[in-house]
């Protein structure tokens, strides 16, 4: 592995059609100022999960800091990437917490980094073929849509009733409901902002929405400051012992499947946009991941995955330099030393997350659909479309099984059923020979109409 870069060009500026590729490096100056803004694009999305789960922001963005550079180095510093807090994590650690406490969750985070790693180092020695075949495309976007969709009563927000002197009083402790006047400006922030901005600005509504949303509820009264005030300029972040129940484990087996499928995605679409093979890396890829992920676990911090909103910042600005990153981990790993720079983050109103969450576990949903489409999933085979059907409705309707000791809720029972649903089907239509017998178009709504256009 090489630490050093080589200097793209003059270090100024990039040729039309050029790229700055993960071994090169622009003039340090310029460098340092890609890499803040790394740390802006992976800000909001990577803050949001320990403010939704209840885990110290600051430990996050420390574990955040570590992770990535723990992936810098396993990947020999040719993979350019941000590890950032999952969004996969938050309904399990939701579960867990409320049945054990937070460090119950965080054990159950520790073993899904533990089993992420083996699967790393299976891939390592023996090529990644076999997830292609375990996981095809309708599998892996089906369990990424269930985790979105499962997720989008936190968003709306739960409200518990009380009887105060002979009323009844509904108290709104999160979400979307519990103010519903801060969650639209936020949402309508986010909106907008979207299609109003281009370049980098638009790649970070979320981030911008949540500033506007928190604008709007310190106008109203909702934001307590006390927090802010007692904390110091300086110090540690806190860090939590993790402890395991049996129990709670089966809720987080389903999020290995999720992020062997992001960094999946992560190294292809680097190696696409670089004109480079990383596909070797892969295991590398998934071992690092695994790895931050214990880290993380171990000590306090939410689970990690490859950034998407970094992609995003590498296809804007055509640099795909890993020291870039470098300096992203580094500033990462200052601000998290800050405590009442944590407690400043640790102040935003239920109502602004829950017009953030609108958008991002819909997004969540969605991007599992995507998957379907950039693949060509052929929802005309029953195989594909059954497999879909049942494991949504699984996810979607939380459903929920408790053999002993043990309890599986719907992302686990979905992901199961996606993935238990399809071998089944294709094992008995490949051996009955209809694999390939499409689905009633009766069976599909609009689809004896669109039979007979064709």
């Amino acid at each position: 592995m090489s630490i050093g870069w080589r200097t793209h060009g003059d270090g100024r500026t990039i040729a039309p059609g050029a790229v700055v590729n993960p071994d090169e490096r622009l003039s340090w100056p310029r460098t340092i100022g890609i890499g803040m803004q790394h740390v802006v694009a992976m800000f909001g999305a990577t803050f949001l999960v320990p403010i939704l789960t209840g885990f110290s922001p600051a430990t996050t963005l420390f574990f955040s800091a570590v992770g990535t550079v723990t992936f810098l180095l396993i990947t020999g510093n040719r993979v350019p990437s941000y590890l950032g807090s999952s969004f996969a994590f938050i309904a399990p650690i939701l579960a867990a917490t409320a049945t054990g406490g937070k460090s119950v969750a965080l054990g159950g985070v520790m073993v899904t980094g533990l089993l992420l790693a083996v699967v790393g180092l299976v891939v390592h020695l023996a090529g990644s073929r076999w997830i292609d075949v375990v996981m095809p495309p309708v599998v892996t976007g089906t369990i990424v849509a269930l985790i979105g969709l499962n997720l989008a009563p936190v968003a709306w927000g739960t409200c518990n009733q009380s009887v105060v002197g002979g009323k009844i009083v509904e108290s709104c402790t999160n979400g979307f409901r519990a103010a519903p006047l801060t969650g639209l400006a936020t949402l309508l922030a986010i909106v907008l902002v979207t299609v109003v901005f281009k370049g980098i600005l638009g790649r970070l509504s979320i981030l911008v929405g949540v500033l506007v949303g928190y604008a709007v509820a310190v106008l109203r009264g909702e934001v307590d400051f006390t927090a802010v005030r007692a904390a110091g300029w300086f110090g540690l972040p806190t860090f939590t012992t993790p402890t395991f129940n049996l129990a709670v484990l089966g809720l987080f087996v389903p999020v290995v499947f999720v992020l062997i499928a992001e960094n999946v995605g992560h190294v292809k679409s680097v190696a696409a946009m670089t004109g480079k093979d990383l596909d070797p890396l892969t295991g590398r890829a998934l071992l690092a991941d695994g790895i931050a992920t214990t880290l993380a676990g171990l000590g306090g911090g939410s689970g990690t995955t490859t950034y998407a909103e970094n992609i995003g910042v590498m296809a804007a600005t055509k640099v795909y330099s890993t020291a870039a990153y470098w300096v992203a981990a580094a500033t990462a790993l200052v601000l998290s030393m800050s405590p009442k720079f944590g407690a400043v983050v640790g102040t935003i109103p239920a109502g602004v997350l829950g017009g953030a969450t609108t958008v991002l576990y819909g997004m969540i949903g969605i991007l599992g659909a995507r998957i379907w489409v950039q693949n060509k999933v052929d929802f005309s085979n029953p195989v594909n479309l059954t497999t879909a059907a049942v494991a949504l409705i699984v996810g979607v309707a939380n459903y929920t099984w408790t053999p002993g000791n043990l309890t599986f809720a719907g992302i686990a029972l979905g992901t199961a059923a996606a993935i238990g649903t399809y071998h089944l089907m294709r094992g008995v239509a490949v051996w009955r020979g209809t694999h390939a017998e499409p689905v009633s178009p009766a069976s599909v709504p609009g689809g004896e109409e669109l039979a007979a256009a064709r």
